[in-house]
């Protein structure tokens, strides 16, 4: 058994918030190169919700990349919890902060927050929405999870709890 000194905890949640940090930069290329590249056939129902039923394609996503995660953390628990564990551990973090956020939040796949009056949960809901085509087009660099273009937010108004949308 080993016992964790200060200095080791410290490292310990510094490689846990560096890999939760680094994996929104990871999720970006990935969305934009892999999902929107070779794998669009599992991605494009999320797009045009081309699915029947509450599971899309795109839900594949959650199997791909839980394994690497899932893969670092069994190693990491087999050698006394070493560094392996904390990276999976943060991408682990982050794939459930993400699911929260994306899945739930933005895209209120399980009907939970549906009455909300927070303006960028009414924001995210025109990515839901995909009011226009040019509209999506403009959306693609909006669906990392915290990087929310604010020049994309100019785009939109909310006037007594109506969402506008300006084209021009």
């Amino acid at each position: 058994m080993t016992f964790l000194t200060i200095s080791t905890i410290k490292m310990n949640v510094l490689i846990v918030l560096g890999v939760f940090i680094s994996m929104e930069g990871a999720t970006w290329l990935i969305h934009r190169y892999i999902m929107h590249g070779f794998l669009w056939i599992l991605h494009r129902d999320h797009h045009d919700h081309s699915h029947d039923g509450k599971l899309e394609r795109n839900d594949w996503f959650f199997f791909i990349f839980a394994s690497p995660a899932i893969a670092l953390l069994y190693i990491g628990v087999k050698q006394d919890f070493n560094y392996w564990f904390y990276i999976g551990l943060g991408i682990s973090l982050y794939g459930m902060a993400y699911f929260f956020v994306h899945d739930i939040f933005i895209h209120q796949r399980a009907k939970v927050f549906t009455k909300t009056k927070i303006p960028i949960s009414l924001r995210s809901g025109v990515h839901i929405n995909s009011i226009t085509s040019t509209w999506e087009k403009k959306m693609e660099s909006v669906l990392a999870f915290y990087g929310f273009p604010l020049n994309i937010l100019k785009c939109i108004s909310i006037k007594n709890d109506a969402l506008y949308l300006h084209t021009d």
